[in-house]
């Protein structure tokens, strides 16, 4: 987080990804693996760097390799168990949101599909006890696909405002994303489609800090080193920026962001 904070960044969701350390084979194995994103989150809030939020649910691959492991049934149970572990932490004040959960974004059989779906719409109930945000990994983001997600965030009673869609392309116009909130990959082309719609959009790199792919997918100081360039550009209004980085993370989230 040193090179983050000294391109000016300050605060940043830490967004929970199974670690290789803790294979997921049975219902304590998700908790397990929570615990090494907390741990994480309380090292770099330790250090006085920058502030981060925790956000941990089940990855949505995880169900193909306890449904090979398990059986469909028995893979769908723990991951909603998984599921359960994440809305507690959120209840305890550990994380913020419920993420990333939704499905698999490759093609996959009829089956595996329908208990992702299965999976996912209990995620958004429980977050609607928890009145926390999800965000989801799923497939491209097309304007039919937030529409599908939306309706499902209504059956569950979650608002539409508080589904995240993670590595969202820049769909900013309401009839685009159907009220979800887009989070936009970080490349120039991208903010600058998603400024000429508007300003009701989050800004993300998908930074995956694995030894094996330094920079992947982009390096974590890249939304502040971003913003100021568009700052300074007159591409990015003060105003907007403000939106961006502090109302609408704040209201999504249900956290404060403190000047530094």
């Amino acid at each position: 987080m040193a090179d983050f904070a000294r391109a000016g960044g300050t605060h940043a969701i830490l967004v929970h990804s199974p670690d290789p350390s803790v294979p997921i084979a049975g219902p304590g194995d998700l908790r397990s693996s929570y615990d090494v994103t907390l741990r994480l989150a309380d090292a770099v809030n330790a250090s006085g760097t920058a502030k981060v939020f925790a956000a941990v649910g089940p990855y949505p691959v995880l169900l193909i390799g306890l449904a090979e492991k398990h059986g469909l049934k028995r893979g769908v149970e723990l991951m909603k168990e998984g599921m359960e572990a994440a809305q507690r932490l959120v209840l305890d004040g550990r994380a913020v949101a419920l993420g990333e959960i939704g499905r698999p974004h490759f093609p996959v059989d009829e089956e595996v599909w329908a208990a992702s779906n299965e999976v996912l719409a209990y995620g958004m109930e429980l977050a609607r006890e928890a009145s926390c945000p999800v965000i989801l990994h799923t497939e491209s983001a097309t304007p039919e696909v937030m529409a599908e997600l939306a309706a499902m965030a209504d059956r569950a009673g979650l608002p539409r405002g508080k589904v995240v869609k993670h590595y969202s392309p820049p769909l900013v116009s309401r009839d685009e994303n159907s009220g979800l909130v887009p989070s936009v990959l970080a490349s120039r082309d991208a903010v600058r489609t998603a400024l000429s719609k508007g300003d009701r959009f989050l800004m993300e790199t998908d930074f995956l800090d694995d030894p094996s792919r330094p920079g992947a997918v982009m390096n974590i100081n890249t939304v502040p080193k971003r913003t100021r360039a568009f700052l300074e550009a007159g591409t990015m209004s003060e105003e907007s920026a403000w939106r961006i980085h502090k109302e609408l993370p704040e209201k999504v989230y249900g956290i404060e962001i403190e000047a530094r």
